[in-house]
């Protein structure tokens, strides 16, 4: 009987496996993209610091990353 029962819910197993595996891509991609966020702000602030850019230009660069870490967030829920 066991056999039969493997059998028969291999499908669903499979599908189970996909949608999770789905789900651990998505979840990578929205790390990986918090991570490039944070490098440029990382960068943004050396700009500043090192005279590149001025107070105005960075406080819009600033904010334009910041919004955009902030989407990820709420439309990725909880980053790891």
């Amino acid at each position: 009987m066991l056999l039969v029962d493997d059998i028969l819910l291999a499908p669903v197993h499979s599908l189970f496996w996909v949608f999770r595996e789905i789900y651990n891509s998505a979840q990578e991609t929205i790390a990986t993209d918090a991570e490039s966020i944070t490098a440029e702000l990382s960068a943004l602030y050396m700009r500043l610091e090192t005279g590149k850019i001025t107070e105005e230009e960075f406080a819009a660069e600033e904010k334009r990353l910041l919004e955009r870490l902030d989407e990820l967030e709420k439309t990725g829920g909880e980053i790891d």
